[in-house]
């Protein structure tokens, strides 16, 4: 089992796939086991689970918790 990533409210994420806009930039709204993210190229916000998006993350482009968190590793 592994820990989960330590994202925080007003984190700026790039994702692995575009949002249909095209943006590829998200700003962290709500933390826990389901995320709010908003797109910031168009504005929409979407409910995601964390083992959904936590797989989804490429980049934390701004972290408000200090260090940049980087995604786990695969095991494989």
């Amino acid at each position: 089992m592994t820990m989960p990533m330590k994202l925080y409210v007003g984190d700026i994420l790039r994702l692995k796939k575009t949002h249909p806009c095209g943006g590829a930039e998200w700003e962290v709204l709500r933390t826990g086991m389901d995320f709010r993210v908003k797109c910031l190229k168009c504005g929409h916000s979407v409910m995601i689970s964390r083992v959904k998006l936590e797989k989804d993350i490429k980049k934390v482009l701004k972290s408000m918790g200090g260090d940049v968190a980087a995604p786990p590793e695969q095991d494989q």
